[in-house]
């Protein structure tokens, strides 16, 4: 399999999905083939190598260089292999991905991650909002696989999120956990205002400052030192404001009671 280096040859004008770019795909394709790949722009249809620059890629994964903003769905249900972007991405990056590897240096724009189940999803600036949730009309968020935001995180966070881990290196915004059915989300920094709210089940852990809790969540004294060990162990190998989370002692809090009160955010003290 070939890797391909696409790069952005200006900023379009209107909005572009990419959602036909996945490495699988690409790998077995000329560099013709590649360049005539027809692109929607808006309403109307473009060649690939109309907006982008096209060339070989020696490490065998796809490229995708310069600001691609208002590039949206790229990794749309890509099922293996690596994405590689440097600069920002648009809406739904890595929306409904099974498998592989999407690294993005920039930001990402509103839902990435939204109903990703599996792969893992590295974000190096910020999230816009309702990462890691459902699409628009769906039920169910976020079902498995790994999503790593290395800024902050907009509102929203984890809304409808079934399975999983998340972590947010920076803060993030309203609604965090919000109709949370499972999996995990840590934020190493400040959380906005409704922390899991309509929270069924599922897991939040506060590195960073303790946010005001809803009234709906009450403190739970029952030991959960052995489930701390093995999620703390798995948290401190991607860095960071986690890497220490084993020495510290989770205060529990269970809620949201509103929705059955079986959720837990854990307080780190």
């Amino acid at each position: 399999m070939s890797g391909w280096r696409l790069t952005l040859r200006q900023s379009p004008a209107l909005r572009v999905d990419l959602r036909s770019l996945a490495p699988s795909v690409l790998a077995d394709l000329s560099a013709d083939a590649v360049a005539k790949l027809p692109l929607h722009h808006g309403n109307e249809t473009l060649a690939l190598g109309d907006l982008f620059g096209v060339a070989p890629h020696a490490d065998g994964e796809l490229l995708l260089e310069g600001d691609l903003a208002k590039c949206d769905r790229i990794g749309w249900q890509m099922a293996g292999g690596r994405l590689r972007i440097e600069g920002n991405a648009g809406d739904y990056l890595g929306a409904a991905m099974t498998a592989g590897e999407i690294v993005c240096s920039g930001n990402a724009g509103l839902l990435a991650a939204c109903e990703m189940s599996g792969g893992l999803l590295d974000i190096g600036g910020d999230a816009g909002d309702f990462a890691a949730s459902a699409l628009p009309g769906s039920m169910d968020g976020m079902r498995g696989g790994t999503l790593l935001v290395r800024g902050n995180a907009g509102a929203r966070f984890g809304d409808r999120m079934r399975r999983g881990n998340a972590l947010v290196f920076g803060d993030a915004g309203d609604f965090l956990a919000s109709r949370m059915v499972a999996g995990s989300i840590a934020v190493a920094g400040r959380l906005g205002a409704h922390v899991g709210y309509g929270m069924r089940r599922g897991t939040v852990i506060c590195a960073g400052a303790a946010p005001k809790l809803p009234a709906t969540f009450v403190p739970n004294d029952t030991s959960v030192a052995v489930f701390w060990h093995l999620l703390a162990t798995s948290l401190a190998r991607h860095g960071g404001a986690f890497a220490g989370l084993a020495a510290r002692r989770p205060e529990r809090h269970v809620g949201d009671l509103g929705a059955g009160g079986k959720g837990e955010v854990l307080l780190c003290r």
